[in-house]
């Protein structure tokens, strides 16, 4: 069955929908989590007021982010699952293992990014 072997373009478009997700993710998370974890953590500088530049493109990275993601969870949850060779990577638990972890951190941050404004200022 040719249709149902996990081919390296499968493995490839998964990994990229995971990095995608990922991406945008962190691009949401930049204009405000960011600075406030970096200074959290004592790391200060004139540059992270720079950061707030973003703020008006959040929407789009929020948007760019939930996309790659509903698509990451797709792949990895609701997609027909694939013959693997033995022995490949695809066909091992770490693989599954990883992406999920990628894709629910994530989606943690982009949920985070989407209700800063109830949470933040907690921390002032």
């Amino acid at each position: 069955m040719a249709g149902t072997e996990n081919s390296p373009a499968n493995e490839r478009r998964s990994r990229w929908l995971v990095a995608g997700g990922m991406l945008g993710a962190f691009l949401a998370s930049s204009c405000c989590i960011v600075p406030l974890v970096l200074i959290s953590l004592g790391v200060s500088g004139a540059w992270i007021g720079q950061l707030t530049a973003l703020e008006p493109y959040k929407p789009l990275f929020l948007l760019v982010a939930i996309g790659f993601l509903a698509a990451g969870f797709w792949d990895v949850y609701f997609r027909k699952t694939s013959v693997c060779a033995d022995g490949s990577y695809c066909a091992r638990l770490q693989s599954s293992v990883v992406k999920q972890v990628a894709l629910w951190s994530g989606a943690l941050v982009v949920l985070a990014a989407l209700t800063i404004d109830v949470w933040a200022p907690l921390f002032y």
